[in-house]
C-alpha cells in the first residue's frame, strides 16, 4: 500500500476504483491502515442520503436534507480529528459525487499565519468541554486544518477575521468531483488537508450508501 499513501501525501487523496467489491469496509480500512472506532461499535458506519424531516437534528442530513453539503473537514470540533477517511461505494450513482478541494492550497492563499492565530471553538459542548481550538494548527511534523462553519465558530477577533477569510476564498474555488458509482470504489482522504463535499441528490438517486471508516494512519 506504499503507492497508496504515496499518492494521499502528494496529491491529499487516492481513488482505488472497484477495489475488492467482494470484502467489506472494515476488512478494506484494515488492509489500508489503522481503523478508529469512534465508541464501542464497529469502525465502518453507513451514510445514506436522508430528508430533513426524517434525519437527526443538528446533523448536516438533518440541516440540509437532500441539498448539498457544504465543503468541511469531518470532526473539525475535537481537539484531534482523525487524519484519514475512507469512503467506500456500496450503491453508487454518478449524479452524486463527492467534491474535494485542497484545503492547504485554499490556507497559505488565505495566510498560514492568520489561520494559525484564529481561534475558535465548537458550537457545542465536546465531552462536557468547550476547547479552544485554531483554524490552522502547526504540529510537529504536518499541520492539522479545521473547517466547518456548521460545527465550529470564531472565539477571539483573529477567529473572526480568519473565518471571514477563508469563506471568501473557498467561495471562489473550483472542486475535484469524484463519483463514487461502482461498488468497492474507494476514496481515501487526508482529513487534515482536504474539504469535502457531497453533491445534491437529485429524484431516483435516494439509494445511494456509502460505507465511511476512519483511519489513524496508513500503512
Amino acid at each position: 500500500m506504499n503507492n497508496l499513501r504515496d499518492e494521499v501525501l502528494e496529491y491529499g487523496y487516492a481513488l482505488m476504483p472497484a477495489w475488492r467489491p467482494d470484502r467489506s469496509a472494515g476488512d478494506v480500512a484494515a488492509s489500508l491502515g489503522e481503523a478508529l472506532s469512534l465508541g464501542a461499535g464497529d469502525p465502518a458506519h453507513t451514510l445514506t442520503p436522508a430528508a430533513k424531516e426524517v434525519s437527526t437534528p443538528n446533523t448536516y442530513s438533518g440541516l440540509y436534507g437532500l441539498q448539498d453539503f457544504p465543503f468541511h473537514t469531518d470532526m473539525a470540533h475535537w481537539r484531534a480529528p482523525p487524519r484519514y477517511l475512507m469512503l467506500r461505494c456500496v450503491v453508487g450513482f454518478r449524479e452524486v459525487p463527492t467534491m474535494l478541494i485542497d484545503g492547504a492550497e485554499l490556507a497559505r492563499d488565505v495566510g498560514l499565519d492568520l489561520l494559525a492565530r484564529a481561534i475558535v471553538r465548537p458550537r457545542r459542548p465536546v465531552q462536557g468541554q468547550v476547547p479552544l481550538l485554531r483554524i490552522y494548527q502547526p504540529m510537529e511534523e504536518d499541520a492539522v486544518l479545521r473547517w466547518d462553519e456548521i460545527f465550529i465558530q470564531p472565539a477571539s477577533k483573529a477567529g473572526e477575521e480568519g473565518s471571514a477569510k477563508f469563506r471568501e476564498v473557498l467561495r471562489h474555488r473550483k472542486c475535484q468531483s469524484i463519483a463514487l458509482a461502482t461498488p468497492g470504489d474507494t476514496l481515501v482522504i487526508d482529513n487534515w488537508r482536504m474539504l469535502h463535499a457531497r453533491a445534491a441528490v437529485p429524484s431516483g438517486c435516494e439509494g445511494r450508501r456509502l460505507e465511511r471508516v476512519y483511519l489513524g494512519r496508513l500503512h
